[in-house]
């Protein structure tokens, strides 16, 4: 039954954004996925990465996107006592297709996730890995997409379970959700806020129950070389169960784009409370067509 409900909440949503995506007063609104945004009407290259904050701009009608990491790599030994966990994520890409002059739809997953476990005092060591779970999502920009001023947008999304089970393997079986909101605002000397908060839907891993996860974030960036971005990030993670702790991480990224439509990055979390990873660094990669 919860899982019928996220489903159809999730079918309902989407279904508002497609047909309120034509609402702005853009003279761009006659393009859309079979009838594209000529290149020369394209606006600026943007992408969710690095760092965990995602940007309120779409991917123009008709055109097509990948970003993603090309590895992660985790070591914690706090959240757990007694426990070192080393985690790897090779191949994460986010498959994003213009519909709408404000509206995408993007698919995500992960090629190949690995967490071995290890107990400090035994010894004894186990290890979950395979393919990831796959995650859909509507990115609706409600203003502010060509970049011109603040900017915000609505990003509903679903998990869905192809994560083979844990422990053999990283998934829960289980269909989770939320909603993302960010908001990006310029300021003075070329630096930009980016402000997100976000409701997840998640399940539980000690009990048979789901729980609300609220995620939120302050992102600084600023160009400080030409065609180089650096990013300071703040984040948080506040759980509305006691049994699952809050996390906190500060992040920082640098992202090249060496050419117009293309991008590489790196980054690191730092974990500011045992409950969080001591470090995650990853590398990524973007580009437009």
């Amino acid at each position: 039954m919860r899982r019928a409900r996220l489903l159809t909440t999730t079918c309902l949503t989407a279904s508002m954004i497609i047909s309120a995506g034509g609402a702005s007063a853009d003279d761009k609104d006659q393009y859309n996925l079979f009838n594209p945004t000529p290149v020369d009407k394209m606006r600026a290259f943007n992408t969710d990465r690095p760092a965990k904050s995602n940007v309120p701009y779409t991917v123009d009608a008709g055109h097509f996107q990948y970003e993603g990491d090309l590895f992660i790599y985790t070591y914690d030994n706090t959240s757990t006592a007694d426990t070192q966990i080393t985690g790897w994520t090779v191949g994460n890409p986010t498959f994003k297709l213009g519909l709408l002059n404000n509206v995408d739809f993007e698919v995500n997953f992960s090629f190949y996730n690995s967490i071995r476990t290890v107990g400090v005092s035994t010894g004894t060591s186990s290890v979950s890995q395979g393919f990831g779970d796959t995650f859909t999502r509507f990115k609706w920009n409600l203003f502010g997409n060509e970049g011109d001023g603040p900017a915000f947008a609505l990003i509903p999304y679903a998990k869905w379970p192809t994560a083979p089970v844990s422990p053999t393997g990283t998934g829960n079986g289980y269909i989770e959700g939320g909603l993302i909101a960010p908001l990006a605002v310029p300021l003075p000397l070329g630096f930009t806020a980016i402000l997100m908060g976000e409701m997840d839907i998640v399940k539980n891993s000690f009990d048979s129950n789901y729980r609300v996860n609220i995620p939120a974030l302050i992102n600084i960036n600023r160009t400080i070389f030409e065609n180089v971005t650096a990013y300071a990030e703040i984040y948080a993670n506040w759980s509305t169960n006691p049994q699952a702790p809050n996390i906190y991480t500060a992040d920082f990224a640098l992202a090249w784009q060496p050419r117009p439509n293309f991008q590489l990055d790196v980054g690191i979390n730092i974990g500011l409370n045992p409950a969080a990873p001591p470090y995650q660094i990853y590398m990524g990669i973007a580009q437009r067509f």
